[in-house]
């Protein structure tokens, strides 16, 4: 990039990186791994910068890119790479309002891959199933399915607890 698109590219990327952070991290569950998935991401978008630009919405093809990096990474020889035998103990659950949260995460990691990138484009970032369709290349019908696969293993795996804030509003609906 010799002309000045290079620094609208410096510019956007400068910008963005907060947020494309944060939807790394809900995806990854973990502060390192969504590092790397944001320096992937960025990286990729500096080779395709020119057709990019050329994107309706900018925000939502670059999310499409983060995304199909994370739910593609496991095809990668590297991923496979272990670097302990055994897995480290996780961070212990801290007390001061923000268990509920870390329970859903926990349990969010141990949701497959695709499953988990459907919920958080979905309940996390409120978008549609059509969005979500298109962010991840497969139809609506099939986000939909992921979606209940996702919400009935998080149910599993939560063993059915229910948190505070969502028995209040279930109780009000009935």
């Amino acid at each position: 990039m010799r002309d000045g698109s290079e620094e609208d590219y410096v510019d956007y990327v400068a910008a963005r990186i907060p947020a494309l952070r944060r939807l790394a991290y809900v995806l990854a569950g973990d502060e390192h791994r969504a590092d790397d998935l944001v320096q992937q991401t960025i990286t990729t978008l500096y080779v395709k910068w020119r057709r990019a630009q050329a994107a309706d919405h900018l925000d939502a093809y670059v999310r499409t890119m983060l995304v199909r990096t994370f739910v593609n990474e496991r095809r990668l020889a590297w991923a496979r790479v272990r670097l302990f035998h055994e897995l480290p103990e996780p961070p212990p659950v801290e007390d001061g309002g923000i268990e509920d949260r870390q329970v859903v995460r926990a349990a969010l990691s141990q949701v497959p891959r695709r499953q988990r990138a459907v919920l958080v484009l979905r309940f996390f970032y409120d978008l549609p199933v059509d969005e979500v369709a298109g962010a991840l290349g497969c139809s609506a019908g099939t986000v939909k399915s992921q979606t209940a696969r996702g919400l009935a293993t998080l149910r599993r795996l939560l063993g059915e607890r229910e948190l505070v804030g969502y028995s209040a509003v279930k109780m009000r609906s009935r």
